[in-house]
């Protein structure tokens, strides 16, 4: 055995020896261990290095709150960094290094940066890097010159390149109770709710369910807690009405009861079974939701309170207890609370040498004093440690007199050897998910900490979670919180026995010890007590900016140990009691998620492929397919040989001689109903909608508040209450955003519902002066012709068996009509019509022709509503009604957006017959060597074959008055110069003859 590993003991298997490497060098644990605990039992107190001052830093804690012990985890060439080893599960082959560090863990250069004092305390790069003068380094020059350095010093763990070959899933899960959590509170919540005969899910973020239960040392019912923990389990495992789901961190709360959760399903284990996932994200819709999170021990504030070696004494004790392993061989202890007696007493039972207890406070109980007694310890009542002492280890520590009624220290100081000191500071609930949940933290004097606050959404909390720190009471409230979350009515029943040492659960208010040296209150980011008095002598007395200026509760932990000894020292600092200081709000997600694992079936993607229901046909069918907005769309159906220009010319040609055929699915479409839909179109549009006649459909443009240019469309009516709008495609989620903020806050009163229906429809674009005998060869139920189908008016009909909507309109120039059937019919009426099209030439064309087409026709999109034109400058001010007001209608006069020499769109033709280029811009005069002088810039631009030339859209000053004018195209980036004309945006076919046939 090493020397670490107690002789029995743990919930480990000693018969199965697990073999991994911690920076290169080989080790062994059994398995149940973390790396945390193995490394522990191999005598291993240096694990990381400090994110500023790269101090050597141990163990500080053994759970999901450890700042400390961050480590990288090697799969072949994937690297993840910043785990907490604590909840790294060891496996045969796990090879993990430590961060932060050069050129290794035990000699790191960047070591000192120890010495820089006060240079690096808060704020020093706000301060030390924007002004001063070194020679030519002026002003922020010089920051310059030192940010390649500090980037190079920034993080922890260093991200890997190498693809994920892992495998991620979503699930979407729906329960009647969720219960988060599984210690004793927890498991009862779980069983009295599952017993009413709720579906219930039980969540617990480590691997062993029973939480406290399996280190505690207590009793339940005369059985070990952790053996009466595992019998509960048992229990639940064999109801059909409940899933256990371990490894499971939740950690978000949103709105309607939905909590977010990440399941590591294979990170324990050497491979994962196939088709076995890495992670799992759970997206759970709970009716109600038990939290019976527990809460985490807060370290005291002292100098020398980071060295390795120094631990949270309840760390210690889950370490001898649950691993059977033993945190230092002469341990010490320092607390404010009773807790820590029950850690000494487990620990001298596991065989360490517990040499002394100090204790702030200057009355102890005989209960106390017992258990001191039974661990062997001395007492040291009213003192408290001020100085430790040791390099990479801790060798001794010394204690002080201390008065805690007004923070003085008094006579000599005592040295004590020990080479493990552990302290309590008090505990804090873990509210995170009650606080994300929606509503403010309130503060307990009695147990000097945050409890959670009055649900705004349907959780019970139970246990630890509300500062009810005994296992008696988790057992009575778990209960309690099951049945009420289950529906059940709470009866009088036998709860199970609890034997446990005794203890008072609320601290001495004693936070910090202040005597000479650095003190560390948030350990990751190396954050000490005078820095957060440092923030408050510089003016950052609110508790967000506290945090911001010296990144207290910034690092990976969260401040999960660090947030209330930090809002302590600047409550004393304000001379305030710590609740008018208030707390930051915690904000999902509560421990790190995988990217992999939001992503999911995705991995490998940074953003969503939407697909239309054509998409598989048009790759069978040659289609080039490129990404426009979050959709895959076909940029050219290519023939062998064919350039894209040549492609997309050809389409252009064919389709104004004869037809052609686009897929208009990715147009946002949105559907508008109730008694008033009428009257709110008439003020989100420009133009009126209220007297639109039913089966007919109108071009509208709508605004911003500040009288821009948003977006445009069609909307069709449908039925007196029934509109369909459409959007362009990079557009839709503004425009729905945009209707329900007016229909949410601005108009409440409106009897309106507007749903997104983009999905629901398929659409295809059919075009062409023979559009309409091949609509005719294979439409039933309707006639297409112009009395029956005028220009926007709509029909249903059926294409192949499959019912469709039929609009007239047009965005190529052509007679055009836009057919429209459900989703999933879209291929099969898709192929039905371009088999019509056949005897008539019909061709497919994607999205190069689309926009050489709209360019010739000088219709705006995007890149001309591009947040700063308005309607004037695209020249749609004949959509402004007089009639009515509208969203915009109050700002859009405004003297800037009037001005004469406002940017207005116009038309450009390159007079020496080169191709023009997107960006670039128009000037007067060009000079070569010194372009200046810009008038406007081209937002599209295309080879027309209409008219046998490079052509583009601009916007320029004072367009409309420049046509017939010549100009310069100035584009130095790729050394484009040359002459062009201002002409009209309407290139082709001004008067519409082609459109209205």
């Amino acid at each position: 055995m090493s020397p670490r590993r107690a002789d029995a003991g743990g919930r480990i298997d000693r018969l199965k020896t697990i073999r991994f490497t911690f920076d290169g060098a080989p080790y062994t644990g059994h398995a149940g261990d973390t790396l945390a605990s193995a490394l522990l039992a191999k005598g291993v107190t240096l694990f990381g290095r400090s994110f500023k001052y790269h101090r050597p830093r141990g163990l500080l804690t053994a759970g999901v709150e450890e700042p400390n012990a961050l480590v990288t985890v090697l799969k072949g060439e994937v690297r993840e960094p910043n785990i907490p080893a604590t909840m790294v599960e060891i496996h045969d082959g796990l090879v993990a290094i430590s961060q932060n560090r050069f050129p290794s863990l035990a000699w790191d250069v960047n070591a000192v940066n120890q010495l820089g004092g006060k240079i690096l305390s808060a704020g020093f790069y706000y301060k030390t890097f924007m002004g001063p003068v070194f020679g030519p380094l002026k002003g922020t020059r010089f920051w310059m010159f030192c940010e390649h350095f500090i980037r190079r010093a920034a993080g922890l763990g260093s991200a890997g390149s190498a693809k994920d070959p892992a495998r991620y899933e979503r699930m979407n899960a729906f329960c009647d109770v969720l219960v988060v959590g599984s210690g004793p509170a927890g498991l009862m919540a779980a069983k009295a709710a599952a017993d009413q005969g709720a579906r219930v899910m039980l969540a617990d973020l480590e691997p062993r369910f029973g939480g406290s239960a399996n280190w505690s040392d207590e009793t339940i019912d005369g059985a070990p807690a952790a053996d009466w923990a595992r019998r509960t389990v048992a229990q639940l495992e064999g109801r059909d009405n409940v899933r256990l789901l371990p490894r499971t961190t939740v950690w978000g709360y949103y709105d309607n009861n939905t909590l977010a959760a990440l399941e590591r399903v294979s990170d324990h284990k050497e491979q994962p079974a196939k088709g076995e996932p890495r992670h799992r994200y759970w997206a759970i819709r709970a009716k109600s939701v038990v939290l019976a999170t527990g809460a985490f021990e807060r370290p005291l504030v002292f100098p020398g309170n980071d060295r390795p070696g120094v631990m949270l004494a309840h760390a210690a004790e889950r370490y001898a207890n649950e691993f059977g392993v033993l945190p230092g061989e002469r341990i010490a202890l320092f607390t404010n609370n009773d807790s820590a007696y029950r850690a000494a007493v487990a620990l001298k039972k596991a065989g360490a040498a517990v040499v002394a207890i100090a204790d702030v406070r200057p009355e102890l109980s005989p209960e106390m004093r017992k258990l001191a007694a039974e661990a062997e310890a001395e007492i040291f009542a009213g003192h408290a440690v001020v100085a430790t002492e040791g390099g990479k280890a801790l060798s001794g520590l010394k204690l002080q007199r201390f008065d805690m009624t007004n923070g003085t220290l008094t006579g000599d100081a005592r040295s004590i050897h020990a080479d493990c000191l552990l302290m309590s500071g008090g505990w804090s609930p873990t509210i995170h998910l009650a606080s994300q949940a929606g509503a403010k933290a309130e503060w307990n004097a009695a147990r000097q900490a945050f409890l959670p606050p009055k649900p705004t959404q349907k959780w019970i909390g139970a246990g630890a979670f509300t500062g009810s720190f005994s296992t008696t009471e988790a057992l009575a409230e778990g209960r309690a919180a099951g049945l009420a979350a289950a529906g059940g009515q709470s009866a009088p029943a036998v709860l199970p026995t609890v034997e446990a040492v005794p203890g008072d659960p609320d601290p001495a208010p004693v936070f910090e010890i202040r005597a000479k040296g650095k003190s560390f209150v948030d350990f990751q980011h190396d954050v000490t007590a005078e820095d957060v008095r440092l923030a408050h002598r510089e003016g950052f007395v609110s508790v967000e900016h506290l945090k911001r200026y010296t990144t207290l509760g910034m690092a990976t932990d969260q401040g999960k140990s660090s947030n209330v000894p930090g809002l302590a020292i600047m409550a004393e600092a304000l001379g305030k009691p710590i609740p008018e200081v208030g707390t930051t709000r915690f904000r999902p997600p509560f421990a790190p998620v995988s990217i992999g694992s939001l992503a999911a079936e995705r991995f490998g993607d940074l953003k969503p492929e939407r697909l239309t229901p054509m998409h598989d046909w048009h790759l069978a069918h040659g289609a080039t397919m490129y990404s426009a907005g979050l959709w895959y769309r076909p940029m050219i159906y290519g023939h062998a040989g064919e350039t894209v220009e040549q492609a997309y010319v050809r389409e252009a040609k064919a389709t104004r001689e004869s037809a052609g055929i686009v897929d208009v699915s990715t147009l946002g479409k949105i559907a508008v109903q109730g008694p008033d839909a009428a009257l709110f179109l008439d003020r989100v549009y420009t133009n009126m909608f209220s007297t639109l006649a039913v089966g007919k459909a109108r071009y509208g443009l709508m605004l911003r508040e500040d009288g821009l240019a948003f977006d445009d469309g069609t909307t069709w009516r449908l039925g007196e209450q029934d509109f369909l709008m459409t959007t362009t495609t990079a557009n839709a989620g503004k425009v729905m955003q945009h209707l329900e903020y007016f229909l949410d806050v601005i108009w409440p009163d409106l009897k309106v519902h507007v749903t997104s229906v983009t999905d629901e429809w398929a659409g295809a674009a059919i075009g062409g002066p023979k559009a309409r005998q091949i609509l005719a060869s294979c439409v039933i139920g309707t006639a297409v012709d112009n009395a029956t189908l005028p220009f926007m008016g709509i029909v249903r009909g059926e294409i192949s068996g499959v019912p469709v909507m039929i609009c007239r309109l047009s965005f190529s120039g052509e007679m055009a009509f836009e057919v429209y059937c459900g989703a999933g019919h879209g291929t099969h009426v898709w192929e039905a019509l371009v088999e019509a099209g056949k005897p008539f030439g019909l061709v497919t064309y994607g999205l190069e022709a689309l926009g050489t087409m709209r360019i010739e026709k000088g219709h705006v999109t995007g890149a001309e509503i591009d947040g700063r034109t308005t309607a004037r400058d695209l020249h749609l001010d004949w959509m402004l009604s007089k009639k009515k007001p509208f969203i915009g209608s109050a700002m859009m006069d405004r003297e800037g957006l009037i001005a004469s020499d406002r940017l207005e769109l116009v038309g450009l033709i390159s007079l020496d017959n080169r191709p023009l280029n997107g960006g670039a811009h128009i000037v007067e005069e060009v000079d070569e060597a010194n372009p200046h002088g810009s008038i406007g810039h081209i937002t599209a631009c295309c080879y027309s074959p209409a008219l046998g030339k490079h052509i583009a859209l601009a916007l320029v000053k004072g367009g409309k008055a420049r046509r017939g004018t010549r100009a310069h195209v100035s584009d130095p980036l790729r050394n484009r110069f040359g002459p062009v004309e201002i002409v009209s945006n309407h290139f082709f076919d001004p008067d519409g003859s082609r459109m209205h046939g």
